[in-house]
């Protein structure tokens, strides 16, 4: 049964609206102002960026993306976490996800790196996905083994990991140890049940995911698998993790892509968050169910990394 707090905060977060004394759940479209909604993610994220005690934040650039190192106090200095950060692929940046990284590496006790990808509408598809190839390459060239690295991510940044994973294995690349996905977004096409059933319960403005999709795919083909993953070949993927909640948009994005790679033969778990909102492992600890979730998330990394460890990370880890 789900929990009176998961209710209460749930309820709060999908009508945070009412805050702001307006009496309707806002609608975006393609006159909406993608600059004040990236300064309202920055804003919102300031209220709860507190970063853990004893984790080092660092600044690096990585192939010429701006990147950041949250470093747990003895964290192992040969395995790391590259966090793919959320953001409908037109906001997000080290900034605005540095608390919910910080606190996500510090439950984990490794050193996790996030990095700005170039963001739609400036910059469409490939963009993001060749940053993320081009960070991976460098992280695999210097002192990190692929299977010393697992690749994380959110939402948008959920689906740009499994993205991220195709385009690795269409180059011939070595994967990664293992990837996680929270609330992935998989289908751009929008064409997910959830779409319709669950747009008014869910945290994300109103047909938001139909103007992301427009933008970030600009000319081409939302199909493409390096868009929208949930159409591509997932033979040959490393052990995968999806956890989505059924009051969000995208439950079907990440439930759908686990029954497609199972059946291709994908090492792939998927965790349904019964009654739980977009991305609720990441509000842990607020209510149990997303604590739940997290320690599933930890164990599943821990498990991936196994025990061997060298000296602990510093504060100025990097590449």
């Amino acid at each position: 049964m789900q929990s009176i707090k998961s209710r209460i905060i749930n309820f709060i977060l999908r009508n945070r609206h009412l805050l702001r004394f307006k009496l309707r759940k806002p609608v975006f479209d393609f006159n909406s102002s993608i600059e004040n909604f990236r300064r309202e993610c920055e804003e919102g994220a300031a209220k709860y960026g507190k970063i853990p005690e004893g984790v080092s934040v660092v600044s690096d650039e990585i192939s010429g993306v701006k990147a950041e190192w949250l470093v747990p106090a003895g964290a192992p200095a040969d395995k790391i976490i590259m966090y793919v950060h959320g953001g409908g692929y037109v906001s997000g940046s080290c900034s605005d996800h540095r608390g919910f990284v910080a606190r996500f590496a510090a439950s984990c006790g490794y050193a996790a790196l996030t990095y700005e990808y170039r963001l739609a509408p400036e910059h469409p598809f490939p963009a993001a996905v060749e940053d993320s190839v081009a960070v991976y390459r460098a992280l695999t060239g210097s002192k990190y083994a692929p299977a010393d690295i697992i690749i994380a991510g959110e939402s948008a940044g959920g689906g740009l990991t499994l993205a991220l994973l195709l385009a690795l294995k269409k180059s011939g690349m070595q994967l990664p140890a293992a990837a996680l996905a929270i609330s992935p977004w998989t289908d751009l096409r929008c064409e997910g049940e959830s779409y319709r059933t669950k747009n008014k319960v869910s945290l994300a403005p109103l047909n938001s995911w139909i103007v992301f999709g427009k933008y970030y795919a600009g000319k081409t083909d939302p199909s493409n698998p390096l868009i929208s993953p949930l159409y591509g070949d997932l033979t040959g993927l490393p052990p995968i993790m999806i956890n989505s909640g059924t009051d969000d948009e995208l439950y079907d994005d990440g439930k759908n892509f686990y029954l497609k790679a199972k059946a291709a033969g994908a090492d792939i778990r998927f965790r349904s968050g019964e009654g739980m909102v977009h991305c609720y492992p990441l509000l842990a600890p607020m209510f149990p169910e997303a604590v739940e979730a997290m320690d599933q998330i930890v164990a599943f990394i821990k498990e991936h990394f196994g025990r061997r460890v060298k000296t602990p990370a510093t504060a100025g880890a990097g590449i």
